[in-house]
C-alpha cells in the first residue's frame, strides 16, 4: 500500500491479537460516542455517525458494543470534552505525516506526538506545514472478487459521479471528491456492490522512498502513533511496499 489506503489498516486489524484488536475497538467505540454527542444519535441524520458504525462493523466490532455505545453517549452529560486536533510534521528522511487525534487532554497529546516524532528521527512542526502536499478525496473500497466485473464496475462508479477507479492489490479503490462519496456510495450499494470501506482520506500527490534504515524508523513511527489511543488517523507519503505496510 502507498499510504492513504485503509484496506491496509483493515487487513491488519483482522489480523491482530486479542490485545491489539481491544485498542482498535477503543479508538471505534471513542469515534461512535464523539459522533453521536456531536451530532445526535440518528444515523439517518448524523453522517458523522453513519461512517463511524460503518467502520465499526467493517472491523467486527459487535453489533451490541455499538447500540451500548449509542445508547451511553446519548444519557452522558458530556464530562468528557472530546475534540479533534490535526497535527502534522516531518518523518524520517523528511517524510510528511498528518495525524487526526480525538483527545480530552490537548496538552497531554501534544507532547506525546512531539515525543514520537523525536524517538524515530522526526519533528512536529506547525499547523499546515505538510498538508499541502495532499488532497482530500473520498475513497470507497470493494474488495476484487469474482462477481464484481471491473468494466461494470468502472462504468457504474463514473456514472455515480466517482472520478477515478484503481484496482490496488485485491481491491477496486474508487475515488470522489469529498463532496460526492456520500452519493456514490449509495449509488454502489443500491448496484449490490459490497463495500469494505468508505472515508474521507488525505492522498499524497507524490510518494516518497526511504532507505532501508529510514525505514525501520519510520514503521517504528507509524506503529507507535498507531497504539496510542488518542489517535484516529495517521496519514504520509511513504511509499510502502505490501510487506512493509506497517509490519
Amino acid at each position: 500500500m502507498s499510504g492513504h489506503s485503509k484496506w491496509a489498516n483493515i487487513k491488519r486489524t483482522k489480523g491482530k491479537n486479542d490485545a491489539a484488536k481491544g485498542k482498535i475497538f477503543t479508538k471505534l467505540v471513542k469515534d461512535i460516542a464523539i459522533a453521536v454527542k456531536i451530532g445526535g444519535a440518528d444515523p439517518d441524520l448524523n453522517s458523522k455517525l453513519r461512517d463511524a458504525i460503518f467502520t465499526a462493523k467493517v472491523n467486527n466490532l459487535p453489533n451490541d458494543n455499538i447500540n451500548r455505545t449509542i445508547k451511553k453517549a446519548m444519557g452522558e452529560s458530556d464530562s468528557s470534552n472530546y475534540e479533534e486536533v490535526v497535527y502534522e510534521g516531518y518523518g524520517p528522511g523528511g517524510s510528511a505525516v498528518i495525524i487526526y487525534t480525538l483527545t480530552d487532554n490537548k496538552n497531554r497529546t501534544a507532547g506525546e506526538i512531539r515525543h514520537t516524532f523525536d524517538k524515530y528521527g522526526g519533528a512536529l512542526g506547525m499547523a499546515n506545514c505538510v498538508s499541502y502536499l495532499f488532497k482530500r478525496k473520498g475513497i470507497i473500497v470493494i474488495e476484487d472478487i469474482p462477481s464484481v466485473k471491473e468494466d461494470d464496475l468502472m462504468m457504474d462508479a463514473l456514472e455515480a459521479g466517482a472520478e477515478d477507479v484503481e484496482n490496488d492489490e485485491g481491491v477496486y479503490e474508487i475515488i470522489t471528491d469529498p463532496a460526492d462519496i456520500s452519493t456514490v456510495k449509495q449509488y454502489l450499494e443500491n448496484k449490490n456492490y459490497i463495500l469494505v470501506s468508505s472515508e474521507i482520506e488525505m492522498v499524497p500527490a507524490v510518494y516518497m522512498p526511504l532507505d532501508e534504515a529510514k525505514m525501520e524508523s519510520f514503521k517504528k513511527l507509524l506503529n507507535t502513533f498507531e497504539e496510542s489511543d488518542d489517535v484516529q488517523e495517521v496519514y504520509h507519503n511513504v511509499e510502502l511496499t505490501e510487506e512493509e505496510d506497517y509490519e
